[in-house]
């Protein structure tokens, strides 16, 4: 079992996860980033129920990206956005975006580790 440090997330990992990127449309997240939107804890419950679900591995993977600056974890997005085309990932890794991931991690972070 590989330890936080060791690591790496990659494009893959966000390809992996594509449908979790997918599933809000495009202009949605469009505005749901424009008003900063803390959609986190509109989502809480399901959050801690999938939470509970992880396997080990896929919890450490959690923990790193916490723990990503916010620009790195953006430039994974647009290399998977690249790969898949989804606007969904265009739209995150603009750095308008910013804001909005960095408060969200800081809220999935309070509900996944509180």
């Amino acid at each position: 079992m590989e330890s936080k440090e060791e690591v790496e997330i990659t494009e893959k990992d966000v390809i992996d996860m594509i449908d979790f990127f997918t599933r809000v449309p495009p202009l949605m997240l469009k505005m749901a980033i424009k008003s900063n939107m803390n959609v986190v804890k509109s989502f809480e419950s399901q959050i801690k129920e999938h939470e509970s679900q992880l396997k080990e591995e896929e919890r450490v993977k959690v923990e790193k990206v916490l723990e990503m600056p916010v620009f790195e974890l953006q430039t994974i997005l647009k290399k998977a956005y690249l790969k898949t085309g989804q606007k969904q990932l265009k739209i995150l890794a603009d750095p308008k975006s910013e804001a909005f991931i960095s408060k969200n991690l800081k809220e999935l972070k309070r509900v996944l580790f509180l």
